[in-house]
């Protein structure tokens, strides 16, 4: 098989003007009639594109699943691309949409690597804009509930702590704790059953808040 074309790939806005191209992005058609896109940055070291991939060159067939390959994964970045486009996504999300689209582990990997590079899927970006959501209204979540909730995502443990640390200062884990207490208290879950104050404050320390902002809610009479 050879290589008969290949060029730039053009893009077109809606209207059918011709806009500036990703560079990295490239046409080619092949001796089998085949015609599709690829992405440089998914072709394999062992096989550069200038040293390779040239028209009228015949192509191993190692070669040519290469070139298929990074074709396939370039096909899989743009449905990535849609997605975030609508909503922030996270790098298991993305994973686990692809691959329910039938595309393999490698070409995945692949994606979500290339992807995360760019800061296009960035793990403690969603994390943070996550909760900082959650923050936003009055949801009686404690920090446990809200760690547990990204974990059950896909996100590693340490992502979550990370963004909830840096986005529980004291007046926002003040305001999280007065929401929990009033949504506990107004209906009562098992830890709030006849509970003393020394193990409420056991209870809410489980629950993730910290001692500094325990004690100064019992200081002023709070708890």
């Amino acid at each position: 098989m050879t290589v008969v074309s290949l060029k730039p790939a053009e893009k077109t806005d809606d209207n059918g003007f011709l806009r500036k191209a990703d560079p990295s992005v490239f046409r080619v058609a092949l001796s089998d009639g085949s015609l599709f896109s690829f992405k440089t940055g998914y072709l394999s070291p062992e096989y550069p594109m200038e040293m390779v991939y040239i028209p009228g060159r015949e192509l191993a067939p190692v070669e040519v699943e290469t070139l298929r390959f990074a074709a396939l994964c370039y096909r899989a970045e743009r449905a990535v691309l849609r997605l975030t486009a609508r909503a922030e996504q996270h790098s298991f999300g993305i994973a686990r949409k692809l691959g329910s689209r039938g595309y393999a582990a490698p070409c995945i990997r692949a994606v979500v690597a290339s992807l995360s590079s760019e800061g296009i899927i960035d793990d403690s970006r969603y994390a943070s804009r996550w909760i900082q959501s959650r923050l936003s209204r009055p949801s009686g979540a404690s920090p446990r509930t809200l760690a547990e909730s990204l974990r059950r995502r896909g996100l590693s443990r340490d992502t979550v702590q990370e963004a909830l640390s840096a986005l529980l200062d004291e007046e926002t884990e003040t305001a999280l704790l007065r929401s929990y207490l009033e949504k506990n208290r107004r209906r009562p879950g098992p830890r709030f059953r006849a509970v003393g104050e020394g193990r409420l404050k056991q209870s809410l320390r489980y629950e993730g808040f910290s001692p500094d902002i325990l004690d100064r809610f019992y200081e002023e009479g709070l708890l």
